[in-house]
């Protein structure tokens, strides 16, 4: 196996790279997955998941199961025993031969690994996943919780088409988010973003996300400009409660003075046009242990 991809990054992200003025110090990106990896995976209780609906918008969901419902037949096949529930917007979109990004995150160790891919078969009860990139991330900005897992009792979906009072509220007191973006043909990505609690400013429907220092990869920047939209994923682990928001983006790579908030390189925004609120849908809780050392050197709005 070649140990790195040797063109690991997509124009759009080479054009963010260069925007910003910075690159990655290196490139640790594989088409397969090292052992340490498919471990990871086998040993979650949940993953986050993201792929592309039929006008090519980004959704994403959460994935769960007991630990071992992932597993790694092969360095570059992984098999998913959850799919969504019929209700979640992604459930009628992972489906074989689309895009898929995945996010697996030990929220008690503070570890991340990425697998993006194809879905290369789906049933009525699971995905197998094609890997053709499979990379770590370092543990910035990720808070520890102890987990637990719960029956699920999900609510019908409230579909809004501007955000209400509750939904705002949930917004600005999250600490902890995951977002899905697509390149068009380089795939979809899914990326987690954490700080302190109102590290997210939301003004009416517009969202303001705090670009922190990171891996300098820029899979999340890099795919907005090639296509702006982004879905936005933010989970209440205190009631099972989670938020699905989808909008078009814009990025502000020179923050105004008036907008300079500690610890941002930039800024990007949402301008939300849907959002689904799936009360109790989560069979998973979370109570938060400690903030991530790394949002010291950041603020909140």
């Amino acid at each position: 196996m070649i140990d790195m991809l040797e063109a690991p990054f997509h124009p759009g992200e080479r054009a963010a790279q260069a925007r910003a003025g910075v690159g990655p110090r290196g490139a640790a990106i594989r088409d397969w997955m090292p052992d340490q990896h498919r471990a990871f995976f086998a040993a979650l209780p949940f993953a986050l998941a993201a792929t592309t609906d039929a006008d090519g918008w980004p959704v994403a969901t959460m994935l769960t199961g007991p630990p071992g419902f992932i597993a790694s037949p092969d360095a570059r096949t992984l098999r998913i025993a959850a799919v969504p529930d019929h209700d979640d917007p992604a459930a009628p979109w992972l489906k074989p031969g689309a895009p898929i990004g995945l996010l697996g995150i030990d929220l008690a160790t503070r570890r991340r690994n990425r697998a993006n891919g194809v879905i290369a078969a789906a049933t009525a009860d699971a995905l197998v996943v094609a890997v053709e990139q499979s990379f770590g991330n370092c543990p910035q900005y990720i808070h520890v919780r102890d987990m637990e897992m719960v029956p699920a009792a999900p609510a019908a979906t409230e579909t809004m088409r501007h955000l209400d009072t509750a939904a705002r509220v949930a917004i600005a007191a999250a600490a902890t988010l995951f977002v899905a973006t697509t390149g068009g043909d380089e795939g979809v990505d899914i990326s987690h973003r954490g700080g302190k609690p109102g590290f997210v400013r939301v003004d009416g429907d517009t969202l303001t996300i705090p670009d922190f220092a990171g891996n300098r990869y820029f899979n999340t920047l890099g795919n907005l400009l090639l296509d702006p939209r982004a879905a936005l994923l933010i989970p209440d682990f205190a009631t099972g409660d989670v938020l699905h928001v989808q909008g078009s983006t814009e990025i502000i790579w020179d923050i105004p003075a008036e907008e300079r908030l500690p610890g941002a390189e930039r800024l990007w925004r949402v301008h939300v046009t849907r959002a689904d609120r799936r009360r109790g849908a989560l069979p998973i809780r979370g109570t938060l242990r400690a903030l991530s050392p790394g949002v010291a050197r950041t603020g909140a709005w």
